[in-house]
């Protein structure tokens, strides 16, 4: 794959994963800072590295599943692994700007 043809698989998974919500949150898990890492491969295998705004989100298997569904929707993509992950842990400074004034805190 070119960089360019990557570059626009990477900018849909993006906009696809802006599609999802925590059910408790009105702000996007890419907008809340949740995606730490989207590692496209050459063969289109993709591999995010993903967190949750506490370690026990009542809904994080429904996001997780969510996002798979997704990005594997998402042409050029041929497989999806998601992981959750802790470290870092997140904070309200990895929020959009945009993100912190829909929730308030700025």
């Amino acid at each position: 794959m070119t960089q360019e043809e990557r570059t626009k698989i990477e900018e849909r998974i993006v906009e696809v994963l802006q599609t999802v919500y925590d059910p408790e949150i009105p702000v996007n898990i890419y907008d809340l800072g949740l995606i730490y890492k989207i590692d496209l491969a050459d063969d289109g295998k993709l591999d995010i590295d993903m967190t949750f705004t506490a370690p026990s989100c009542p809904a994080a298997d429904y996001i997780i599943e969510d996002v798979r569904t997704k990005v594997s929707a998402v042409s050029g993509v041929t497989s999806a692994n998601v992981n959750m992950v802790f470290e870092p842990e997140w904070d309200k400074s990895m929020m959009t700007e945009e993100a912190r004034v829909e929730l308030g805190f700025e």
